[in-house]
């Protein structure tokens, strides 16, 4: 591609970036309600989302088949399973991510509002930088995918009367 065809096109999917973007913020604004506890920008996690997440566990968190577990409807629930606030911190997209421990805690917490609210413990504790700094220094690998199962089964039997 020569120069001018790369600055064209730079320009081109500049200026759609900056189209999106306004109007994504006008809309998230306009409907965000207020935020929750542990989350002091829920413009600044909406976005690290957007940025860090969204591209394997899609807009919605639903996830891909087969290889991006759903976070919609389910991550709240490994707060109700021992290890699984542990676990939502060492999941391998989590504790190597490039944010600062503040950012992910922050994500973290909005996370689990906006995704899986119907489940949220009623004592619920936000995620600290300081917690998910240190947790993050083990990150899962491969148990990581055993352990999602252990801990949702676990999750499911702690919620049974």
């Amino acid at each position: 591609m020569s120069p001018p065809q790369r600055d064209r096109r730079a320009r081109r999917f500049g200026a759609a970036a900056l189209l999106l973007a306004g109007i994504t913020a006008r809309v998230t604004l306009a409907q965000a309600p207020a935020a929750p506890p542990g989350v002091q920008n829920a413009q600044r996690a909406w976005q690290n989302w957007t940025l860090n997440c969204q591209g394997c566990h899609r807009p919605d968190g639903s996830g891909s088949a087969g290889t991006t577990p759903s976070v919609a409807g389910t991550v709240s629930r490994f707060l109700s399973a021992p290890q699984g606030r542990e676990y939502l911190t060492r999941v391998p997209g989590v504790a190597t991510s490039p944010l600062s421990d503040g950012d992910l805690s922050e994500l973290l917490n909005w996370m689990l509002w906006r995704f899986d609210p119907q489940h949220m413990p009623q004592d619920f504790l936000p995620f600290t930088a300081a917690e998910v700094g240190e947790l993050r220094k083990r990150p899962l690998r491969l148990e990581a995918s055993q352990m999602r199962r252990e801990l949702l089964t676990q999750a499911g039997a702690a919620a049974a009367p």
